[in-house]
């Protein structure tokens, strides 16, 4: 691994062909984030399986399945947007530095609590609170870091293959945390995460973007940073292509959510135990991974595309909420992943090129607001909705109101502006920064 300020985009000798989904690759600092992406990513799903299945334990509802959802993601909701600004105006590898230090901290006073017997549910709870408030700046921070390692012409597939990262996961991270949870408990689930965020803590400490596009951006931050969030919030809500992506993101969300849905169908529909459970999780990670790799071949994405994407996704997942039989469960579930996969990947880039790069932080953090910003609002109603009506109803829903948003949606994502400029900038705002080199 090199040393600060030495990585740049054409210092490695690793040189994909043009198309291939691995071509963001090339860039040496992305190839060590990528990597190291990989490990904290599984140690988070890791974590996800011992927590949602001790929960499951401690109380046995669904609704304090929702609600540990709901206390993740509600500090993205409420502070997503301001979020965006503080990335807009920060040196976001700084940033990074910061959530990945902080995070570790809080995985490891999990662990302290689950080893000393002294963890309930109302302790999960506020440590669940503080990750997600952690990660309300860390997730903004994440997405436009990719753009400042890359660039705008690999953008595309550089977020494809962070989809295939926490898709590798799913795959990676319930298979783990089984394994861990059945012969070593929920407490070493967590401390395997804690570890994990050491592994991108070192390579951001070693790597710097060779390109800084951040720098330019923060130049053109406007004067008056108190109205930032909010002027970032109404561009990216008057932008028709960019509002109809995040209200599919929001209507998504919950099948992102493996802690809520997922181990009420392994448990109480099919009856298949923590091992059921963590096999489900890893097959839908399984189907994910050949569709972000076929989103990162894809190029620029288009509107078009992400409706037809998103009405897909809708049907399989409103076909597998009534599967007969596990094996059919797990069929589906793979179709879910492959097609959600390739629709949140293409409608993520779609967003960031058509954002105007002196806003992008703040759409971003808008993005987060609805992905996983939302969970909150639909896994508390998906919660309620399974405890009164059964699991297999409440997926089915979510796969219907995903179909309809798809299709509600398909005039705004038909207005798509020019590459990389959708829209006008808020006033106040600088409207001709050119796009990131």
């Amino acid at each position: 691994m090199s040393g600060p300020g030495t990585a740049t985009a054409d210092s490695s000798p690793v040189r994909p062909r043009a198309g291939s989904p691995f071509a963001a690759l090339s860039v040496r600092s992305f190839r060590w984030w990528f990597l190291s992406q990989i490990t904290s990513a599984s140690g988070g799903m890791t974590q996800a399986v011992a927590t949602s299945w001790l929960v499951l334990q401690l109380t046995g509802s669904a609704v304090a399945l929702g609600v540990l959802s709901a206390v993740t993601m509600l500090p993205s909701l409420l502070l997503g947007a301001w979020c965006g600004a503080v990335v807009d105006r920060l040196d976001r590898r700084l940033v990074l530095i910061g959530t990945q230090t902080v995070l570790t901290v809080l995985g490891l006073v999990l662990y302290v609590l689950i080893a000393a017997h002294a963890v309930a549910y109302w302790s999960i709870l506020v440590l669940s609170a503080g990750s997600g408030l952690v990660n309300a700046l860390d997730g903004p921070a994440r997405q436009v870091y990719v753009l400042d390692l890359v660039g705008r012409r690999q953008l595309a597939g550089a977020v494809s293959l962070y989809e295939v990262i926490l898709n590798t996961s799913r795959v990676l991270g319930p298979a783990l945390g089984g394994a861990v949870l059945v012969t070593l408990g929920a407490g070493a689930c967590v401390l395997v995460n804690a570890i994990s965020f050491l592994v991108p803590l070192a390579v951001l400490l070693l790597q710097r973007p060779a390109a800084a596009p951040a720098v330019h951006e923060r130049r053109t931050a406007p004067a008056d940073r108190r109205g930032a969030a909010r002027a970032g919030l109404h561009y990216a809500w008057s932008v028709p292509a960019i509002r109809s992506c995040l209200l599919i993101a929001a209507a998504c969300g919950i099948l992102f959510n493996s802690g809520l849905l997922f181990p009420l169908l392994a448990d109480r529909v099919f009856h298949l135990g923590g091992g059921g459970y963590a096999a489900l999780v890893c097959v839908f990670g399984i189907g994910a991974l050949p569709g972000a790799l076929i989103a990162a071949r894809g190029g620029e994405p288009t509107g078009r595309q992400v409706a037809l994407l998103a009405g897909a996704t809708g049907v399989c997942t409103a076909a597998t909420a009534y599967a007969p039989d596990p094996v059919l469960l797990y069929l589906g579930m793979a179709a879910v992943g492959f097609t959600s996969i390739w629709m949140v990947a293409r409608a993520n880039t779609f967003v960031q090129l058509q954002a105007a790069p002196e806003l992008r932080g703040r759409v971003m953090g808008a993005w987060t607001m609805a992905l996983p910003g939302a969970s909150p609002i639909t896994s508390l109603a998906i919660g309620a909705l399974a405890g009164a009506a059964g699991a297999r109803v409440a997926f089915a829903c979510t796969g219907l109101l995903l179909l309809a948003v798809a299709v509600g949606s398909r005039r705004g994502l038909a207005a798509t502006m020019s590459s990389g400029r959708a829209g006008d900038a808020p006033q106040g705002e600088p409207a001709d920064a050119p796009a990131p080199r």
